[in-house]
């Protein structure tokens, strides 16, 4: 019983031994599988993409006019009819007037009062008070394949983006500079976010 118990070991000991040798020749193999994916050594940088157009004073007026399914320069010919308050919110009267003003413009669009005050409130920040609109940053990662960078991935695409952000990937002593493209939408969640990442290397 002793030698047939002793034998019965040593098969379980035996197959043990080939299951370890056998993932251990498998992991090589799967290193080298993600390791052809790997960004070691290499980054990608997003900064900046929140400035606004210098005739819309500080409005994300890109943003707005997405959600609101127009064009920036039909909303800023509606706004031009607006006489916005010096000091801090305006009278009841004046919210009216400017509201009709900017209805007079939009509603031909089928935008609603309902809808442009949806828009309006979800914008709505206080420079002064180092307040911005939602915002979301963006983040990427390179894929990396035998040492060379062969596409940027989104991770994050972000949202809320008003102009192109500045992207630079770094790989060791080499620098090279991204080119995003920005999706506007009619969703807060998506309305300029980063589509895609171009580069050349």
């Amino acid at each position: 019983m002793n030698r047939i118990k002793m034998g019965l070991v040593g098969l379980v000991i035996a197959a043990l031994g080939i299951t370890a040798v056998a993932a251990a020749a498998q992991s090589p193999k799967d290193n080298a599988d993600s390791g052809s994916l790997n960004t070691t050594g290499v980054s990608v940088t997003i900064t900046g993409g929140f400035e606004t157009d210098r005739r819309d004073n500080g409005r994300p007026v890109v943003l707005i006019a997405s959600m609101l399914g127009v064009t920036p320069d039909v909303f800023r010919e509606a706004f031009s009819g607006v006489t916005p308050s010096k000091n801090g919110s305006p009278s009841g009267e004046q919210a009216q007037a400017n509201k009709k003003a900017l209805l007079k413009v939009l509603s031909p669009y089928g935008i609603t009062n309902e809808r442009l005050d949806e828009v309006s409130n979800y914008y709505r920040y206080k420079a002064s008070l180092g307040e911005t609109w939602p915002q979301t940053q963006a983040a990427a990662e390179a894929v990396v394949v035998d040492g060379k960078i062969t596409a940027i991935t989104i991770t994050n695409p972000g949202a809320a983006y008003t102009s192109m952000p500045k992207i630079i990937i770094r790989q060791g002593n080499l620098t090279y500079k991204g080119i995003a493209s920005i999706l506007y939408t009619e969703d807060f969640t998506t309305n300029g976010s980063i589509a895609s990442i171009s580069f050349s290397n």
